[in-house]
């Protein structure tokens, strides 16, 4: 009897357990499948709201679907580069998540002096909590491959801090 009562016992811890999970993800807050930012899970509801922002903030150079500009490893005219698509096909994904924060908020020349660029800094239009979400949106949409690259980058620039 007592081998009965620890299966019973664990089937509905299982069956309490799987109903949490259930009420955590219709409430947008179970992490999304492998997506992380510093390390940490991104919910499926920072991504949602990711994804309005970086409409409203970041399609118009960056592409509505992340393709970039065309020619975006031609420079411009103007001799600055165009921006770069966020999906796989670009480069966003070799730069760790302290980086990709620090672009976004302070613009390009926060991690490269001197350097002039298009890029706006969105310091005081997005807080620091929206840039995560746009990164982490930014992050959803990549290959399992290129997340986990990134992922080691990222790891790596935490140590080396």
């Amino acid at each position: 009897m007592k081998r009965g009562g620890i299966i019973l016992a664990g089937a509905a811890a299982a069956g309490v357990a799987a109903l949490a999970a259930v009420a955590q993800q219709e409430n947008g807050d179970a992490p999304a499948d492998g997506v992380t930012f510093r390390g940490e899970p991104v919910a499926a509801e920072e991504i949602a709201v990711g994804r309005e922002l970086y409409a409203e903030t970041c399609a118009s150079c960056h592409g509505a679907d992340l393709e970039g500009q065309a020619d975006w490893k031609r420079r411009l005219d103007s001799g600055r580069m165009p921006a770069p698509p966020h999906d796989e096909t670009g480069h966003t994904w070799h730069h760790s998540d302290q980086d990709l924060f620090a672009i976004t908020k302070g613009g390009v020349e926060a991690v490269v002096p001197d350097y002039e660029s298009d890029m706006p800094a969105f310091d005081g239009i997005l807080s620091d909590e929206e840039i995560e979400a746009v990164l982490g949106y930014i992050k959803s949409t990549w290959p399992e491959r290129q997340r986990a690259f990134q992922a080691e980058i990222t790891a790596n620039d935490e140590e080396g801090s």
